[in-house]
């Protein structure tokens, strides 16, 4: 007898991946566009990678592979972009936890760092931390934006392991 969650394809598995990734995206364009928050380095890295790992979800379900092999790719490569953004989230939180005396200073914008830097030293600066990172500009039900976030990616991360949960599980004949 199989149980349900053996029977979810990796096209279902992405698409209800995807359709949390675009909440996480209406949330964060809603409160910048709509609640006036503008993004810090570290929130817009961490839009990168929801981004990415939506990406990922749009293939798989095209794709929406039958053998284990594309289940453990898919399923790997967007758990790889959801614990980049647990990685940045976590970071974010860290700097918001420092006493203000330890507080990075902000340093240059990120277009500007972007337009100057090469991308190593771009991420590299804005992983080091800046003031602006480091500010909360809101809270709901105690928790900071990167904290929801976080909780976000915890979520988002259900997905890539249910796809590689069932790439180790039997699957349907190809």
């Amino acid at each position: 007898m199989t149980s349900g969650l053996q029977r979810v394809s990796v096209r279902q598995w992405s698409l209800g991946g995807l359709a949390f990734c675009v909440l996480m995206m209406l949330v964060a364009l809603g409160l910048e566009h709509i609640g006036g928050l503008e993004p810090c380095p570290l929130c817009i890295f961490q839009r990168v990678a929801v981004l990415a790992a939506a990406a990922v979800f749009i293939v798989a379900a095209i794709h929406d592979p039958l053998g284990r092999a594309g289940a453990a790719l898919y399923g790997g490569l967007a758990l790889a972009a959801v614990i980049g953004g647990i990685a940045v989230a976590w970071r974010h939180l860290w700097l918001q936890s420092l006493p203000p005396d330890q507080v990075p200073s902000c340093g240059p914008g990120l277009d500007y760092m972007m337009d100057i830097l090469p991308l190593r030293d771009v991420l590299a600066m804005v992983l080091s931390g800046s003031g602006e990172c480091a500010e909360i500009d809101f809270l709901l039900l105690g928790i900071s934006l990167p904290g929801w976030t976080l909780i976000g990616f915890v979520i988002l991360a259900l997905a890539p392991l249910g796809m590689l949960l069932g790439a180790f599980r039997e699957r349907r004949p190809a």
